[in-house]
């Protein structure tokens, strides 16, 4: 418990101490005029308290990211801790923070267009068909176990299909009514719920004191046997760096009042989402040591919830485990929208405009979803496309970041570092993985080395040859 409690207090100080660093950094500005103030149009861009935002930006990237991902990469031991909270304070935080920012800073755009602002239109292109990949694939996997959840609740003629049926119209409702109208009124509350889970499981965790592993005993466990790089760090994305984040921040970028908001909306809700995962893989972490590993990540997530929250409270952290997922497959939808309409530069005043981007969206989420449902592996399958095309976002992001910060003549190292972590990461893990070329380790290492060297020495030539041109254009 002492590696648990440390970790705990290490997120809070990230907060405190990286969040403020960061918001100086950046410069946020009170008097500057936000998109919200300036671009208000009823629909995306509307003003809300800094306190709603923040629920809805947590709401929004948690969804069962840092509930699911943290209790599967709890079977890697005490390095999933470290992970989540290295990961949160100095590569998910300044991912989403300084995303957000610049999406201010640029009238609210989406990351796609800011992608090709700073990395160029065959990059933005490239990103941007990434982008609308992972929204779909978000909006089918965080409806798919919400449903089967909802059908284990319920009587039987409410099957796993009738609660789809149920979310897919709920999704268009969502998706398509202005912001404030849904979103803005009831995520607040589903937040609340997901906060309420994580808290009721860490005073749990106080109570009963399971015996945790400790950092100083070693880093692996018996549980886990694929090598803990890049596994791990692909495995557990929401709750320590994710790409998805940045298509979720233009969202309330959109409609923040004033700057100041930043730091507590962006970066205090990605410290935030650390916390939820760090005590989800702790309670994982005692799950196994008791009963092994053959439980699935709901089975843990229903059998914790009422056995160490109670009946009523038990029911309250299902709620929240249903109410995250759907919150945030119907904001990835919503996002893809609004990718699209940047895109094509389509207004969306109009609901008909809207239900032209939105139907076809809907289409191809619902297509791989029965996928998902046909096959007994088709989830699994699903989750690790995802999970990969979710770090390769966030690889993307902290690049146009380094790019940026470069460019305003700011510390870019903030960045730079966790983007190259990030590259290897992401390219070993399609090189070794099942779902990708099962290369040995070894060999993906080097190579996942040469490309994330490479992409160093594209950067280092870029800058100077950029400085060479400011130099003379003074």
């Amino acid at each position: 418990m002492i590696t648990f409690a440390l970790c705990l207090v290490a997120l809070v100080l990230g907060y405190v101490f990286y969040g403020k660093y960061l918001s100086g950094l950046i410069g946020l500005d009170s008097m500057r005029a936000t998109p919200a103030m300036a671009m208000s149009d009823g629909v995306d861009y509307v003003p809300m308290s800094g306190w709603k935002a923040f629920m809805i930006q947590f709401l929004n990237i948690a969804g069962l990211g840092p509930i699911f991902g943290a209790i599967m990469g709890a079977k890697f031991g005490t390095s999933s801790y470290l992970w989540i909270v290295f990961g949160s304070i100095f590569a998910g935080g300044v991912h989403d923070f300084l995303s957000g920012m610049m999406s201010i800073r640029h009238d609210g755009e989406s990351i796609t267009s800011i992608v090709g602002h700073y990395l160029g239109g065959t990059v933005q292109k490239v990103f941007t068909v990434f982008s609308l990949i992972l929204m779909i694939l978000v909006g089918a996997v965080f409806a798919s176990q919400p449903a089967d959840l909802l059908a284990r609740l319920t009587p039987e003629t409410l099957s796993a299909n009738f609660w789809i049926v149920v979310i897919f119209v709920y999704y268009l409702i969502a998706t398509m009514f202005p912001v404030d109208k849904i979103i803005g009124r009831i995520y607040p509350l589903f937040g609340a719920l997901l906060l309420f889970m994580a808290l009721g499981i860490m005073v749990s965790l106080f109570i009963h004191h399971p015996d945790l592993p400790e950092m100083w005993n070693g880093f692996g466990t018996k549980y886990e046997k694929s090598p803990i790089f890049p596994m791990m760090f692909v495995s557990i994305a929401c709750g320590a760096v994710s790409g998805f984040h940045a298509t979720q921040s233009p969202l309330m970028s959109r409609c923040l009042t004033n700057e100041r908001y930043g730091r507590s909306v962006f970066y205090g809700a990605m410290i935030t989402e650390g916390v939820v995962a760090l005590v989800w893989a702790a309670a994982a972490t005692a799950y196994y040591g008791e009963n092994g590993t053959d439980a699935s990540a709901a089975q843990i997530v229903l059998e914790l919830s009422r056995t160490w929250l109670g009946k009523v409270g038990g029911i309250m952290a299902v709620l929240g485990v249903v109410a995250a997922p759907v919150s945030t497959g119907d904001t990835a939808l919503r996002s893809a929208r609004l990718m699209v309409a940047d895109a094509i530069h389509l207004e969306q005043k109009s609901i008909r405009r809207r239900l032209v981007i939105s139907i076809p969206l809907f289409v191809v989420t619902l297509a791989i979803l029965i996928f998902s449902m046909s096959d007994k592996d088709g989830f699994a399958v699903i989750w690790r496309y995802f999970s990969w095309s979710n770090q390769t976002l966030s690889v993307f992001t902290l690049w146009t970041i380094t790019v940026f910060l470069a460019k305003n003549r700011k510390n870019y190292i903030v960045s730079l570092i966790p983007a190259l972590f990030m590259t290897m990461v992401t390219s070993c893990y399609i090189l070794i993985a099942p779902e990708g070329l099962e290369l040995s380790p070894k060999l993906s290492y080097i190579l996942g080395g040469v490309f994330t060297l490479n992409l160093l020495y594209i950067f280092i030539r870029w800058k100077r040859h950029y400085d060479g041109k400011v130099k003379e254009a003074k």
